[in-house]
């Protein structure tokens, strides 16, 4: 039981650091509205924490290589509840972005450590359970925090959503402290290790496909409330259930991805890919009705909530022999991916329309499935 404790402890840390990476999305507007910036100035909210956590990933992690994972953990979670209490009180669009920049360094780090833990924290046989319960943090910000953040925003101001991420991460903090057993390094990872990872074909492979589906995710999901907006024509309360549509389904994605990329990894990834350039290809056409729009944003949260343990499980096979060193590569590449698909994504919302966005996304999810069936025909498994 007491094992199972700290696997929903690192679970709930990766709860808080993936809402508070994605709150902004669905108080876009209001934020952006609020300091008199556009949309697209608004989405730096999201570009600047993918940056910082791609290079906090490698650097942070191989400065405290020696240092008490569970120590780190906590330190990175008391960093996120700072930021999150400099958001609230921010009284210029400037000092929002400096506690972006804090959020990046957190999720660098916390990711970087706590993505590779499930092994250390139960025993062998039960490790794959552990990932999915961890992984499940992801589509359950999208269910629970940002919708629940996005309602909050509307009811009380943006300010009170990221006042209350504050308070929890704290709560998170001493749940972190009281049930983490001491976790000295394993292995120290270096940069050494790192580059000679990069040269392997099958991690060049892994870094592939995960830059594709995160950007084609992250360059249409960053935009989807403007989408809901203004194609859909959803108030705040529809925009709201929407994204917790989407957020439940993410949380099915999770559990079926995890279960199948365990066993065909190749079809997992491709299966995922697949259904979300359907999804956001088939928006613009689909997405002017309430009822379509929900459809579609089922069929992406399914698709996107397996990504995570997908990629993950790629970069851990193709280096098993270190697993940190993996989990750094997977975080750097995911957040790097996720800060330019929100860039990307902003320069196009700012100059054609979110219908484009979401045809941007979906068109670069077409290519996942071209790399996964190519990778097919050269026999790889």
């Amino acid at each position: 039981m007491v094992e199972w404790l700290s696997v929903v402890a690192v679970t709930a840390g990766i709860f808080v650091i993936v809402t508070t990476e994605i709150l902004p999305i669905g108080l876009l507007t209001s934020i952006g509205s609020g300091f008199g910036v556009s949309d697209g100035m608004a989405g730096l909210m999201m570009t600047m924490p993918g940056f910082l956590a791609a290079v906090a990933a490698p650097v942070v992690t191989v400065a405290t290589a020696r240092v008490d994972r569970r120590v780190m953990l906590c330190a990175f979670m008391a960093l996120l509840a700072l930021a999150n209490g400099l958001a609230a009180a921010a009284p210029g669009y400037g000092l929002v972005l400096v506690s972006r920049v804090m959020v990046g360094v957190t999720i660098g780090g916390f990711w970087s450590i706590g993505a590779g833990l499930a092994d250390r924290l139960v025993p062998a046989e039960k490790a794959g359970r552990a990932v999915s319960v961890i992984f499940s943090a992801v589509p359950l910000g999208s269910v629970l925090g940002v919708p629940a953040g996005t309602l909050l925003g509307e009811v009380a101001g943006w300010r009170a959503a990221f006042a209350a991420m504050g308070v929890l991460t704290v709560g998170v903090l001493g749940l972190l402290a009281l049930v983490l057993p001491p976790l000295p390094p394993t292995a120290t990872t270096r940069l050494g290790v790192l580059g000679g990872l990069l040269r392997r074909a099958d991690v060049r492979y892994a870094l592939l496909l995960t830059f594709l589906v995160v950007l084609a995710h992250f360059g249409a999901y960053t935009y989807v409330t403007p989408f809901l907006e203004e194609v859909t024509h959803a108030s705040a309360g529809p925009v709201t259930a929407l994204l917790l549509v989407y957020g439940a389904a993410g949380i099915l994605g999770n559990f079926a991805g995890s279960a199948l990329v365990a066993r065909r990894p190749r079809a997992g990834f491709g299966a995922a890919a697949a259904l979300l350039a359907g999804a956001t290809l088939l928006l613009p056409v689909l997405g002017g009705s309430t009822a379509g729009a929900a459809v579609l944003l089922v069929g992406w949260g399914v698709a996107y909530g397996a990504v995570p343990a997908c990629s993950q499980t790629w970069f851990v096979r193709a280096a098993p022999e270190a697993p940190e060193a993996a989990s750094v590569l997977f975080t750097a590449s995911f957040q790097a991916t996720i800060s330019l698909g929100a860039l990307v994504g902003g320069g196009i919302v700012d100059r054609t329309s979110p219908s484009a966005v979401m045809a941007f996304g979906g068109v670069t999810a077409a290519l996942v499935v071209v790399a996964v069936l190519a990778h097919a025909v050269r026999g790889k498994p």
